[in-house]
């Protein structure tokens, strides 16, 4: 029988939005990495050589797992809400004052396909309470929700 295999001992972990693509040492992952004892230039690498099929420049929210023997392990969510939102919208950004001044409109159905889409990473038991939070952020943005429940 084979000896198990001991767990690392967790020094920390970091919570980034790094660019798909184009993670580089500059701020704010060097400092980040840096301070927790990472070796920047191979967490750049793997998390390059991972997100190369992804559209270059969206923000990936990334866990970052610092072990005391300063290895790493990363894991990748889907791009935020925010970027999903601003796509189906066709809108580059949202409204500086939400509430006063609209910044368009999306429908109640593209808030269920986006809903669809991060719901690996939303904190909801099904589609519908979902696509609720994916509408609650369009609204923040000073979106305008068509069609909502």
């Amino acid at each position: 029988m084979a000896a198990p295999k001991k767990k690392k001992k967790i020094a920390g972990l970091l919570k980034l939005q790094v660019p798909a693509g184009k993670a580089n040492p500059s701020p704010p992952i060097g400092p980040a990495l840096g301070q927790a004892g990472v070796n920047i230039m191979d967490f750049c690498k793997a998390f390059n050589a991972e997100t190369q099929n992804m559209e270059p420049g969206v923000l990936i929210p990334t866990i970052i797992t610092v072990y005391a023997d300063r290895s790493f392990s990363f894991e990748t969510k889907k791009p935020t809400a925010s970027y999903y939102i601003m796509k189906a919208a066709k809108i580059k950004k949202g409204s500086g004052a939400p509430g006063r001044d609209g910044a368009g409109h999306i429908t109640w159905e593209q808030c269920i396909e986006i809903a669809r889409e991060k719901m690996p990473d939303l904190n909801a038991n099904d589609e519908e309470n979902a696509a609720r939070i994916i509408a609650g952020s369009a609204r923040s943005m000073g979106l305008e929700v068509i069609g909502a429940k």
